[in-house]
């Protein structure tokens, strides 16, 4: 096993190359928040980078009651949620616009394959426990993450056996069905909305995360950041971030915003 990558300090990154990014891409979980919490300075920060024309997209597993929220109300371009499932922005009156990977008719086929994988995988492994936000997704199934490793680990492989894509971060055993990551989704979003095109022009986007479901994003993007905690799974991670910052969680975001928002003045 090859030994951990050594990641450089944010501090480091130079300013053309920061300079260079129009568009910010986030996880949330752990990334814009910490502990559990939203701080008022990782919130400033999303709205400081909005107001200085960098829109900030978080890209989630969360489910899409969470994102519905977020995409009416916080300072976003729009949220990425149950880890490409679907995409939500908000439309001039408020409302939510809800743009899902699948096509209404074969929406309807993965609910159903859904919610029979979860009736047997709580008949087969009777001590996990469906994630209390379970009733507010659309297009994932998520289980409470074991403490449990083994148990953990059997209940991602129910996932794959039955055809299913399955990630696990802190909080849930996530399972869906489409082959779709957040980095796909992200593709569609940014060519759909934005007219981008993030394999031509990569390193106009910048990225942060801390899970093991940010690999994807951590290896398409130059300007991957992870937050401190993510040293922490860096033996597991199949691709690393490029930077790393500081603090953790949301006070990392911080730093990347600021880093953004110094490189934008230094070239003007």
């Amino acid at each position: 096993m090859s030994p951990p990558a050594v990641l450089r300090p944010l501090a480091q990154a130079p300013a053309a190359e920061l300079a260079r990014v129009r568009f910010v891409l986030t996880d949330m979980d752990d990334t814009l928040t910490h502990r559990g919490r939203l701080s008022a300075r990782t919130y400033d920060a999303i709205e400081r980078l909005r107001d200085a024309g960098l829109p900030v997209l978080p890209v989630t597993a969360a489910p899409a009651g969470w994102a519905d929220q977020m995409a009416r109300m916080w300072p976003v371009d729009g949220v990425i949620a149950e880890n490409g499932g679907l995409f939500l922005r908000r439309t001039p009156d408020g409302d939510a616009e809800r743009r899902f990977w699948h096509g209404e008719a074969e929406r309807a086929a993965v609910a159903e394959r859904l919610d029979r994988l979860s009736h047997a995988i709580c008949e087969a492994l009777p001590g996990v426990e469906p994630a209390s936000d379970q009733p507010f997704r659309l297009t994932s199934l998520a289980f409470r993450a074991p403490e449990d490793a083994g148990l953990r680990a059997a209940l991602a492989a129910r996932f794959r056996e039955a055809g299913a894509d399955v990630t696990v971060n802190s909080l849930w055993v996530l399972g869906w069905i489409g082959g779709y990551d957040k980095l796909t989704m992200a593709r569609r979003v940014l060519r759909e909305i934005h007219g981008l095109d993030i394999d031509a022009a990569a390193d106009a986007v910048a990225y942060a995360g801390d899970s093991l479901n940010d690999a994807p994003m951590f290896a398409h993007f130059p300007l991957s950041v992870g937050v401190s905690t993510v040293a922490g799974i860096l033996p597991g991670l199949p691709a690393p971030p490029a930077w790393i910052t500081r603090g953790p969680g949301g006070d990392g975001f911080v730093e990347l915003a600021d880093a953004l928002l110094a490189a934008r003045g230094a070239v003007r």
